[in-house]
């Protein structure tokens, strides 16, 4: 099998995770953490951008097919599924610094650049989840609530919760197995 037919069967495998993780019920309603975020920006920090935003926008399509979008018009749907999802993937610019830092054996800067990938990520995906909050779920705000602090409320809870868990996964990963950011192929 070729190496892109490789990485491509990878990226599949790694939306699928992600949506898989996206089927866990939601606590906390609409400030639950995306933990389909976590193997998303791994894969992006493995591959780089180019596969992880493939990833990601394969992860944002899962939810048509099996009916996960929450519909409320056609920008809507393109800038919180397609748009947002596919920024996952941007966590990947930092790959090329993170795996020389790894070659390296320069363990922080390593750290450093993964959590600098993930946050950039996470970051982008919950700008445009606050566009659309403001634009499209203004009406769910309480009463004398500006759309612009609710949807940052709302965003802001569930993409910090996201970014925690997203962190402790790569400090794990890159301790235990600094091996996963620098493929052979």
């Amino acid at each position: 099998m070729s190496k892109n037919v490789s990485v491509l069967v990878e990226a599949a495998i790694f939306a699928a995770l992600a949506m898989a993780l996206s089927m866990l019920p939601d606590f906390a309603s609409w400030f639950t953490p995306s933990f389909g975020a976590i193997p998303l920006i791994l894969f992006s920090l493995r591959r780089g951008p180019k596969y992880g935003i493939l990833a990601g926008l394969i992860w944002g399509l899962l939810h048509f097919v099996l009916g996960k979008v929450y519909y409320l018009s056609i920008s809507q749907v393109l800038i919180e599924y397609i748009l947002a999802f596919a920024c996952m993937g941007t966590a990947g610019f930092l790959t090329t610094p993170l795996q020389k830092a790894l070659k390296s054996q320069q363990t922080k800067s390593a750290l450093l650049f993964a959590l600098s990938g993930a946050c950039l990520a996470t970051i982008l995906r919950y700008i445009w989840h606050y566009v659309a909050g403001i634009i499209f779920w203004s009406s769910y705000a309480p009463e004398g609530m500006s759309a612009s602090w609710y949807s940052f409320t709302v965003n802001g809870t569930a993409g910090g919760l996201t970014l925690f868990f997203v962190i402790i996964s790569i400090v794990i990963l890159l301790k235990s197995q600094p091996k996963f950011f620098q493929p052979n192929h």
